[in-house]
Formats: C-alpha cells, structure tokens, sequence
C-alpha cells in the first residue's frame, strides 16, 4: 500500500533502531525518506542503501527517493542547515518524525548541569528546533504537515536515576500539545509515539538474556517490542487514516503504562 507516495519525509536519528525501522517503513509505502544522522555516517549509509533495494522492488517506485543529511539536531544553525538542504534538494518537506533521542543514567544528586542540559539539548530543544523549522515551511507553503514525536512510557511513569531523560519527555509531551493546539487551523498535525521497553540500542539490557527477562517480566505483553511495531504506530499517525487527530500520544508500551502491578488486587 503506497500511501505515501510521492511525499517528503524527514527523520531525525535515522540511522539505526525505531529511526532505522520508521525509515524503512515510509520507503516500503512510497515516500521519500531522509535519513538524518549525528556521527554514524556508515550506519546512515547502510540504512540508505537498505531503501534503495527496497524502492527497487516495489511495483510503483518512482517517488522512492532517499537522501542523508548529517546535523546534530541540538545545534540550531546545524538544524537550519540540514532543512534548507532537503527542501533545495526536494522542494518541499511534508512530514518530520523527531526521532533522535539518547539518555544518561545517574543519580539525581550527581547529575551535573552539563550532564542535565546534554539530554535536554538532543530529547527537547532538538525536537523543538526541528519542529519551528516544519512549521515555518508549512506555514510559507501555505499547505498541510505532520510532525510526530518520538516520546517514551516516560512522560507519563518517573524514571529514577533519569531524570534528564523523564523530564525531556515529559516537556514533549506538552510541546505536542501546545503545537498541536497553535497550528490546528493551519492544517498542521502534531501527534507523539510513546515506546516502552523496545529492542533497540538505547536500551543495552536486550543482549543480556537476564536483565531482558527482568525487564519483560514488567511487561504485561511479558515481551519487549520490535522497532517495527512502533514504525507502524508512526505510519498509522502520518496516513489521512489519523486525518483528524493532532495533540495525542499513541503509546506503544505492551501495557506498561496500564499500572501493571494492579493486575492482582492488593488493594481491597
């Protein structure tokens, strides 16, 4: 099903995990994918030449494009650059997916302010930055966007010795709104994808056959979900099939967030 062909897309963080899947998801339904990245050109190449193949083998490839832009999403100047090269280079940008996230785990007492900022700057004022820089084209366009978020089960469930991490999140998810709610006239939708605990390389308990056991054992799915599966969530988001919807987050969890300790009743 080709339901995005022809359209421009650009994804922050592309280069490998959900930025990776998503990426490969647009290219299999007709879009052309640009693939952003911060320091893995090798990696961003791979995942290019991974569209290509797929573009050449679908029947009705011929807005299949791909192009790799490098820029560190938390540099404003970087952003404005890696922007003005797709829409020389394309034209138009019709959806942007803000993938590029890390994290940093530490104790909240030995969090520096550079430690705090460093997640801060890629999880939040990145999105930002990318998201003002959409909606500028969209609004001297004068024609539709989507922007959808990369967010986490941690907007919503604190994540102790994360704090950097939890509280970027959770400025996402008023971000989304707020944009949401700005542009809702313009024709600009702005929604969020909440992963759980998915197998990716943020997350490094997935090669370690225990703590992944402890992990799923959280899980009322009692598994870790597949890049794939929040790929989908993007693709269902950007489609006219969510044609009205803007302000939401869409978690993809496997029921992390439905409080999963209450499963047996420990409170009666």
């Amino acid at each position: 099903m080709q339901r995005f062909s022809g359209k421009n897309i650009l994804i922050t963080g592309a280069s490998s995990g959900i930025g990776e899947a998503t990426a490969m998801r647009f290219g299999r339904e007709g879009a052309n994918v640009a693939i952003n990245y911060h320091s893995s050109q090798e990696n961003a190449e791979k995942v290019a030449d991974s569209l290509r193949q797929t573009c050449s083998s679908l029947e009705d490839s011929a807005g299949c494009k791909t192009m790799i832009i490098q820029a560190d999403v938390s540099k404003e100047d970087e952003v404005k650059d890696m922007f003005r090269q797709l829409i020389d280079a394309w034209g138009t940008i019709d959806i942007l997916i803000n993938n590029a996230g890390m994290q940093e785990g530490m104790p909240s007492h030995e969090t520096e302010l550079d430690d705090f900022m460093k997640v801060l700057s890629v999880d939040l004022i990145g999105p930002f930055l990318c998201s003002r820089e959409a909606i500028r084209h969209f609004l001297s366009k004068e024609s539709s966007g989507c922007i959808i978020n990369n967010s986490s089960v941690h907007q919503e469930i604190p994540k102790p010795g994360f704090i950097s991490y939890s509280v970027s999140k959770g400025g996402l998810e008023n971000m989304t709104k707020t944009l949401a709610l700005e542009y809702a006239d313009k024709s600009i939708r702005v929604n969020s994808v909440a992963p759980g605990a998915i197998l990716t390389a943020i997350n490094p308990w997935r090669n370690d056959e225990e703590k992944k056991g402890k992990v799923e054992s959280k899980i009322p799915m009692k598994r870790a979900g597949e890049p794939e599966e929040v790929a989908s969530v993007f693709a269902f988001l950007a489609s006219k099939d969510a044609s009205y919807m803007t302000g939401q987050t869409l978690f993809v969890d496997g029921g992390l967030t439905l409080y999963p300790s209450f499963r047996e009743n420990w409170t009666s």
